[in-house]
């Protein structure tokens, strides 16, 4: 009994035991989480330090990778086909292209209507779409009231004869009231001054009036019939002039502040390959169909031939003329995610990303509102292998330059000189330095009359609140190879060194190594 007793207690012991280690252990894993997320998350009132070039390291979205310069060699831009833009200032005009309808000219239709009331007797002009002279003959009419008003002119035109001679007061005078009645009613009522002239000279009252037509123009509404009953508010012809004809664009409703009143526009129709019409925005309607996200810009153009004609489709491109503007080629900006960015190349393979804010793309460009000036160099090709390079650098934390070359192509294109490096003092410090590059063939013959550079890289690291650095020191010959130069390194630590050595416009040595200098951050 007693020996259960002692290894139930052994047993009670290591139990409880072995519960304080696992409780010490996750105490010590907790305490170490929150002084990482300490670390790498900056206080309320911080603010990141922005790099000389403008790319702020810290000011990105929770969601999006951070980013940092990279260093390619020539070999290597080459073998991911990295190609350039320029930063350009130029006159900007853009191209919408939208689809419309042809419609007739309101500004141009008319109606016909009588305004008095009668019965239409014979048509003359009776089938839609007809074409119509001014003046030409439409229908005849019958009126009542028409025909009572010529009756009471012409017995007012015999008074008035009568009583030319009276001596009696007023009665000249009243004759005359009378007749100029009779006259201005007929004007009112639409007959022609020369019904008025025929009744005046024959005398005899027209028991059917001749109607003709205002204008010269198209039928599109025909109402007038044999036998027709007609009131003053009866429209009788509807006639259009297509000479002039509107065209009704659907526009986007991202387009709408794009365009105005006076733009120009053009047309073709794929009834007449090859033909171009053209004509201008006259006015742009207060409205958006909610279900196309679309608002209708009225264009007048002119007809010749009436090859346009009402309820045509047709394709428009409106021409939008927006000034001088800053612009870069729309393939060289990234879209990522929340932020819009444009590699800056800045020389020997040194590329810089950059988030810039652009407005409205026009044509090929985009327009730059802010991060870029005129005559940079940005990259318009390979992006995507760049932003993963740089995406690939930040998450390491230091800068670690690419091979030379890669692949079979690397190794034909690398240069085959050697570029020895030398420091005072050496290993490099904080402050000023003295360099000496020893370069050799690939015999080992010494190198004369080469362009040599040295140029000292370290990356952003946001964590640590310090902005990318770069230092490019160039080289004097000294003799037999040699090449010296002075330069100034703005802190301690590990820096990546790039070695470019050009004889007549070409590279003929170039190398990369880390180099760890002294003196502290």
């Amino acid at each position: 009994m007693r020996n259960y007793r002692n290894a139930f207690v052994f047993a009670l012991v290591g139990n409880l035991a072995l519960l304080a280690v696992l409780g010490g252990l996750g105490w010590r894993s907790e305490q170490h989480r929150k002084v990482e997320a300490t670390i790498q998350q900056p206080s309320p009132g911080e603010t990141s330090q922005n790099s000389p070039n403008g790319w702020e390291s810290s000011a990105i979205a929770p969601h999006e990778a951070a980013l940092v310069p990279v260093q390619l060699s020539p070999e290597r831009l080459q073998s991911i086909g990295v190609k350039a833009g320029r930063v350009e200032s130029k006159v900007v005009e853009d191209e919408i292209r939208v689809t419309g309808n042809v419609a007739i000219d309101e500004t141009r239709l008319s109606t016909v209507q009588v305004r008095y009331s009668g019965y239409i007797q014979k048509v003359f002009a009776d089938s839609t779409y007809q074409y119509l002279r001014k003046g030409q003959p439409l229908f005849t009419i019958y009126s009542p009231d028409l025909v009572a008003t010529e009756r009471e002119y012409l017995v007012a035109k015999r008074n008035q004869q009568r009583v030319t001679q009276s001596t009696v007061p007023g009665v000249t005078e009243g004759a005359a009231s009378l007749l100029e009645a009779a006259s201005e009613r007929l004007k009112q009522w639409g007959v022609p001054q020369g019904e008025i002239t025929r009744l005046e000279s024959t005398g005899e009252v027209q028991q059917q009036l001749e109607v003709t037509s205002p204008v010269s123009g198209y039928i599109t509404e025909r109402n007038a019939l044999p036998n027709l009953t007609v009131q003053p508010e009866t429209r009788l012809y509807s006639v259009a002039d297509l000479s002039t004809v509107w065209v009704l664009a659907e526009v986007f409703q991202i387009d709408l502040g794009r365009i105005k009143v006076g733009d120009r526009a053009s047309l073709t129709v794929d009834s007449y390959p090859g033909r171009v019409f053209e004509g201008r925005v006259n006015f742009i309607y207060p409205q958006v169909d909610m279900t196309t996200r679309t608002a209708r810009a009225r264009l007048v153009f002119s007809n010749p031939g009436l090859k346009l004609t009402p309820g045509m489709f047709v394709n428009v491109s409106l021409k939008v003329a927006m000034g001088r503007q800053l612009v870069i080629p729309a393939s060289g900006v990234l879209q990522s995610g929340t932020r819009q960015i444009v590699f800056v190349s800045r020389g020997d393979g040194y590329i810089e990303p950059r988030e810039v804010q652009l407005g409205s793309r026009a044509s090929d460009d985009f327009i730059v509102l802010k991060g870029l000036k005129a005559g940079e160099e940005i990259v318009t090709s390979a992006n995507f292998l760049i932003d993963s390079e740089s995406q690939l650098q930040a998450a390491l934390g230091s800068f670690v330059p690419p091979p030379p070359g890669a692949g079979a192509a690397g190794a034909i294109n690398a240069p085959q000189a050697k570029a020895d490096l030398a420091t005072e003092p050496d290993p490099p410090r904080k402050g000023a330095n003295t360099l000496r590059v020893k370069l050799t063939d690939a015999s080992g013959a010494p190198i004369s009359g080469a362009e040599v550079s040295v140029t000292f890289s370290m990356p952003a690291m946001p964590a640590m609140g310090m902005a990318a650095m770069r230092t490019q020191i160039p080289l004097a010959e000294k003799g037999n190879g040699l090449y010296e130069g002075a330069g100034k390194l703005d802190s301690g630590g590990t820096w990546q060194v790039t070695i470019l050595a050009k004889k007549n416009g070409q590279i003929v040595a170039s190398k990369q190594l880390s180099v760890n200098a002294t003196g502290g951050m």
